[in-house]
Parts: structure tokens; C-alpha cells; sequence
């Protein structure tokens, strides 16, 4: 595959970087708001919720391999094609569409998700943590953009699925905008080992599952949680907007801030306290504390999101290092993080209560926060 003739600019670049980033979670943040309007019984909604969590994991070894034969630059355009055929799958509004939809989103995100901290590390090698918090930054608007807006634009449309469908538009745009870093990865002689063998690589790979877990179990079930405690669907809709919104400049903070002391238990304690506060919060609390648990709750989920993507460059020795941890990380830490939703519906379904999902939450946190502060410690997975 040949690079164009034409250099884009660095400003353009980066626009396109954060463009591809913005379009990550849309597909996923979008369907909780309207979950409730789709006519799923809720073990049916947990398995839809569930399964394109899945397929970030699943689809996630694909990449490497696409980036090999494809270069960087087509592989991120087939996983943004991807995107943007989930998305407008999902406003046929059938069972079958919706779940093949996200399905295929799913899979596309994988596959993206896999790739850019690789371009990061490659056009921003001395910014790579600035650059992460950046492209989390898009990551996390995107998904509160979907979230508050999928609701308004159902009564717009007069139809849920088509609310759906309309997140194929950001992902055309970006499709569109991709012109560059079309460059191969190495062969596939070069394919890198894996770091079965590394203690350190799978406390990683544990914090980015469990911590992914809780906050696609909000991407779904937060709204039906708000709804529960006696607020509106546009309310719900709104709060949970507001909650991933916030996880935005967390998400840009939490790795600049990490790098200032010695190791990154302390940031890591903190974002998952606050975590654990705010879904405790917002599950067990009075309803005046809704609001400001979903603040508090957004801003620790975002700060979590970021350091554990951090993680994985601090953790490694080297670059080579970096590409085979995040591959791990995403890859068994996203198939991990799939369970999050399905086993919350479940719990719902078989207690009848919100309520009774408090104590499954909280050990969910509680064994997130040990493997965090494990990953946190200042040491290194050495180059095999």
C-alpha cells in the first residue's frame, strides 16, 4: 500500500485522529437511552448490550494482522466502514438487524480502538501521554454526545431505530477525513509474542477489563437506573449525558497528572473510589443526589479509562513492548469488560430491583481497584 503524494498537515492529522476517537463509543453510549423503546425483554437488551462489548475483545487480534496486510491508514478506514454499516443496520429496527448492527460496530470499534494508540506512539513519540489523554478526551465526547442526544432525536425522527442509525453519520464524516498513515506494520515474521508469562501484563490487562466493565455497564443500564429513581427518559438521558461529559477533561487530566509521582497507585485509588462512590450513590442514595452523583461517577470513570490506557505505555519498556500489552489489554480486558452488562441484567431480572445491583457493583470496583494499584507500581515489562 503506497502513502499519498500529498503530506496532510499536522493540525489535519490530528483532527483526523481525534475525529476516528470520536466516533469509539457513540454505537455503544446511544443504545441505553433508548433501550426501554426497543421492545427487548431485559435478558434479550443484556445480551444487545453485551455482545459488541464482546467483539472489541473478539475482533481486537484482527488488527495487527490488517495493519500488516492493509497498512494502518485502510485498516482504520475498514473499521470505520464497519461503524458506519452497524450503525445504519440498527435502524431497520428489527431483532436480527439490531443485534448483526452491533455486532459489526462492535467489531469495527474493536479493531480501531486496537490501532490508535499504535499511530499515537508512532506521530506523537514525545507526547504520548498527552496524546492519549487527547484522544480519550474525543473518545469520551463522543459517547456523551450519543447519550444525550439519541433520546431528542428519536421523537425528532418518531422512531428509536432510526435515532440508532444516525450515528453512521459522524462515522461517515470521519471515514471521509482519513487520508493518511497508511504505512504497514511490520510482516507477519515479525508478528510479536505474547506476554502470557508477564504477572505485571495481566494486573493490567485486569484493571482495563474490570474498570471497562463498570462503564459499559453505564453506557446501558444508567438510564434504567435513573429511570427507576422516578426521572424522565429525557432526564436520564440528560444525567447520563452529563456523566460521560465530565469523564472527558478527567480522561485528559488523569495521565498528565499520573506522570508527576513516583508510581500511579495514588491517581489510580482515587478514580476508582470515586467511581465506586458515585454508582453507590446513585443506586442507594436519596434522589437529590442524583445529579451530583453522576458527576462524581463520570469523573471517576474517566480518570480510570485514562490511566489505564496510560498503563499500558508506562508499563512498557519499549514500544514493541506498548503494541503487544495493548493488544492483550484490549483484547482480553474488552472480552472481560463484555460480562459487565450481561451479568447486571441478569442480576436485575432475577432480584427485580435496581437496588439489589449495589453489592455486585461494588466488588466489581472493589477487585478493579486491587488489580489497578498492582498495575500501578513503578515497574516495567521488560522485551522478551
Amino acid at each position: 500500500m503506497t502513502t499519498s503524494s500529498v503530506t496532510p498537515s499536522p493540525l489535519f492529522k490530528l483532527l483526523a485522529l481525534l475525529l476516528v476517537a470520536l466516533n469509539l463509543r457513540p454505537v455503544l453510549s446511544s443504545l441505553g437511552t433508548v433501550l426501554p423503546q426497543l421492545g427487548l425483554s431485559a435478558t434479550a437488551a443484556g445480551w444487545l448490550s453485551t455482545l459488541p462489548v464482546a467483539c472489541l475483545g473478539l475482533f481486537a487480534p484482527l488488527a495487527p494482522l490488517l495493519a500488516r496486510r492493509l497498512g494502518l491508514g485502510w485498516a482504520i478506514r475498514l473499521a470505520l466502514l464497519a461503524v458506519l454499516m452497524g450503525a445504519l443496520l440498527r435502524g431497520l429496527g428489527s431483532a436480527p438487524a439490531l443485534f448483526a448492527g452491533m455486532v459489526l460496530a462492535g467489531g469495527g470499534i474493536g479493531v480501531a480502538g486496537v490501532l490508535l494508540p499504535g499511530i499515537v506512539k508512532r506521530d506523537y513519540p514525545g507526547q504520548a501521554g498527552l496524546m492519549t489523554g487527547c484522544y480519550t478526551m474525543a473518545l469520551c465526547l463522543g459517547a456523551a454526545l450519543a447519550a444525550g442526544t439519541t433520546v431528542p432525536l428519536a421523537h425528532r425522527f418518531g422512531s428509536a431505530p432510526l435515532a440508532l442509525a444516525f450515528w453512521a453519520l459522524p462515522a461517515l464524516v470521519a471515514l471521509l477525513l482519513w487520508r493518511y498513515g497508511d504505512q504497514r506494520l511490520a510482516s507477519s515474521s515479525d508478528r510479536p509474542k505474547p506476554l502470557w508469562h508477564a504477572p505485571l501484563a495481566w494486573q493490567v490487562t485486569l484493571f482495563m477489563g474490570l474498570q471497562s466493565s463498570l462503564a459499559y455497564t453505564v453506557f446501558a443500564w444508567l438510564p434504567s437506573m435513573l429511570a427507576s429513581r422516578g426521572l424522565s427518559p429525557e432526564a436520564a438521558g440528560w444525567l447520563t449525558s452529563v456523566s460521560i461529559l465530565v469523564q472527558a477533561p478527567a480522561a485528559l487530566l488523569a495521565p498528565s497528572i499520573s506522570h508527576l509521582g513516583r508510581d500511579q497507585r495514588l491517581p489510580v485509588l482515587v478514580a476508582m473510589l470515586m467511581t465506586l462512590a458515585g454508582l453507590m450513590l446513585v443506586l442507594l442514595a436519596g434522589p437529590q443526589w442524583l445529579w451530583p452523583a453522576g458527576v462524581v461517577l463520570g469523573i471517576g470513570q474517566g480518570a480510570s479509562f485514562g490511566l489505564a490506557l496510560a498503563l499500558i505505555v508506562l508499563r512498557s519498556a519499549d514500544a514493541q513492548v506498548a503494541a503487544r500489552l495493548s493488544g492483550m489489554a484490549q483484547g482480553l480486558g474488552y472480552a472481560l469488560a463484555a460480562l459487565g452488562p450481561l451479568a447486571v441484567g441478569a442480576w436485575q431480572e432475577a432480584f427485580g430491583s435496581w437496588t439489589a445491583v449495589a453489592p455486585l457493583l461494588a466488588a466489581i470496583a472493589l477487585f478493579a481497584t486491587g488489580f489497578g494499584l498492582m498495575a500501578g507500581r513503578n515497574r516495567h515489562i521488560a522485551a522478551a
